[in-house]
């Protein structure tokens, strides 16, 4: 998939109060069901899903910090972030899948089978925790409890979300047909534990370059896609394949800019 377009609006709100919304509302063995589908795929994820901006990153980490955990890192996507910014990182995924792309392509990384809820790291040993794409898989009481463990005093926890851009109608619409279950609520904030303070959020909006071709790589990343059967994969691929050449007309090659928000979030380890 083609790098990232320009950078087009940024924001950044302070959230208070104690309500706190948790991310996509899964029960519990729905939600261990899907993220068991990323525990393989780590090629294809690599090659397909999009990174995210450098602004976030810039913004997420605090000054002087030195060292960053990266936990449900995946690939690495945003691991590469934190550690093109000179942190001595740590990459930690369940799925050794996922890892042995990582080490391919961050070999200067230390990457760790574990979880949020169970990290494996020594206590109070990172300025940095990150959850790119992840926070909602995980148990948000336990994975707190956990990354407040391995923050030193005052350390910051970042939650991040890469999503498409639904405000704009003809991305609605093909949200809806891939299945994007990790497009966000207009007013969501995720659940943190006790443990973290000072939760505020920073929006960056910007744009991929893709191909119709991409955008059906894409789905076949998502979660609903590797869980399904044959036949409901079959039925998404259709449907996806009219949207976009018959629909809005596009034909196989053409590039399109595909409008994302990525969603930063931190906290304070109280």
């Amino acid at each position: 998939m083609a790098s990232a377009g320009p950078r087009l609006h940024s924001e950044a709100r302070l959230h208070s109060g104690p309500k706190l919304h948790s991310g996509p509302k899964l029960h519990s063995g729905r939600r261990q069901e899907l993220g068991q589908s990323f525990q393989d795929g780590g090629e294809h994820y690599e090659r397909v899903r999009p990174g995210y901006p450098q602004e976030s990153a810039g913004w997420l980490v605090p000054a002087g910090a030195k060292d960053a955990a990266d936990i449900g890192a995946g690939t690495g996507k945003f691991t590469a972030l934190l550690a093109e910014r000179g942190l001595d990182t740590v990459a930690v995924d369940p799925s050794a899948d996922m890892l042995e792309q990582l080490r391919r392509t961050l070999p200067d990384v230390i990457a760790i089978e574990g979880s949020a809820e169970d990290s494996g790291l020594e206590p109070e040993s990172f300025d940095l925790v990150t959850v790119a794409q992840a926070w909602h898989w995980c148990d948000p009481a336990l994975a707190s409890i956990e990354i407040a463990r391995i923050l030193r005093p005052h350390g910051v926890l970042g939650l991040i979300w890469n999503q498409l851009d639904t405000s704009v109608p003809w991305v609605h619409r093909l949200s809806r047909i891939m299945h994007a279950g990790d497009v966000l609520k207009p007013h969501f904030r995720p659940a943190v534990g006790p443990e973290f303070t000072g939760l505020e959020s920073h929006v960056t909006r910007w744009e991929d370059s893709v191909t119709t071709e991409d955008i059906q790589e894409l789905t076949k990343s998502r979660s609903y896609y590797l869980a399904a059967s044959d036949s409901t994969r079959a039925k998404v691929m259709a449907n996806l394949s009219w949207y976009l050449h018959e629909h809005l007309g596009h034909t196989p090659g053409d590039v399109l800019r595909l409008p994302y928000l990525t969603q930063t979030w931190r906290a304070f380890r109280a």
